[in-house]
Parts: C-alpha cells; sequence; structure tokens
C-alpha cells in the first residue's frame, strides 16, 4: 500500500514531520472519515479530538489535539496544525493523560480568576482611598440612621 507523509504542527513545535504512514482517521464537524494515498486534495477544520494513524507494520499511534486543520495535498501529504497535540501509541494512557492535562488547565484558570478578582478587589480600594481618603477603605456602609434621615426627607 502507497504510504502518506503526515506532518503533525503546534505553534511551539512540530510533533511529527513527514512520518510515513499508510491510513489517517479523524473528524471533523461532519463526522469521522479516513485517509488514504490518493485522496483528493482536502481542507477541514478539526475540533478537540483524537487523531490516528497506522504505520505500515500495523501498529497505530494517536494524536489529541487541540482544535485544528487538516490539509490533504496531491494524495501523499497530510498536513495538521493544532494549537496543542499529545502523542501517544496508547489509547487509553492518551485519555487519561488528556484528563489529567484538562484538570490541570481548569485548576490554573480557576487560580487566575482568584487572582484577577484579587487584583480588581485592591485596585478599587486603592482607587476609593485616593478619591474619598476620609471615608476610610472606601468600602464601608453609611450607617442606617443615614438612610432613615434621606428617607424622611424624600417623604
Amino acid at each position: 500500500m502507497k504510504e502518506l507523509a503526515l506532518t503533525i504542527a503546534t505553534p511551539l513545535a512540530t510533533l511529527l514531520d513527514a512520518e510515513p504512514v499508510v491510513a489517517v482517521r479523524t473528524e471533523d464537524r461532519s463526522g469521522g472519515f479516513g485517509i488514504l494515498s490518493g485522496h483528493t486534495d482536502f481542507l477541514t477544520a478539526l475540533p478537540s479530538s483524537v487523531l490516528r494513524w497506522r504505520l505500515a507494520n500495523g501498529q497505530e499511534h494517536f494524536c489529541a489535539i487541540r482544535a485544528g486543520l487538516l490539509r490533504v495535498e496531491g494524495g501523499d501529504t497530510v498536513t495538521v496544525a493544532c494549537r496543542e497535540g499529545i502523542l501517544s501509541t496508547d489509547l487509553e494512557s492518551l485519555q487519561h493523560h488528556v484528563a489529567q492535562v484538562r484538570q490541570e488547565e481548569t485548576d490554573r484558570q480557576r487560580r487566575e480568576r482568584v487572582e484577577d478578582m484579587q487584583m480588581h478587589t485592591r485596585t478599587i480600594r486603592q482607587l476609593m482611598q485616593v478619591f474619598h481618603p476620609d471615608q476610610g477603605s472606601g468600602l464601608e456602609h453609611p450607617p442606617v440612621a443615614h438612610f432613615e434621615a434621606e428617607a424622611a426627607d424624600d417623604v
């Protein structure tokens, strides 16, 4: 069987560079599809998914990708450009690794949100001290009697 040259690249690294493969399988928004040698030229957007390919000896390899583009050129070249990719020869360990990476990413984003809110709060307090130095931190509430007096004036 004639081979394809598979390249997978991220902005930071080339994960595979013209690796000779006999078949590629992945999915786009329309569903799953396979690519063999002689495939027509093709361009599609890939969601976050797993790209699979088979070597001439029958061994399967996998790459979890975080969104990207797949291009087939000349029926013998497959190029994938993605935001992030994780290579593996074992699908189960890849799934475990991807779950771990996602959890770490979620934790990092949560910490960043907390840090952003803390910085925002400190900034507001500093602005209140600059523009209203006589009000302390600027976040104290006025006495209840103050509101009652205003309400009586409005009537």
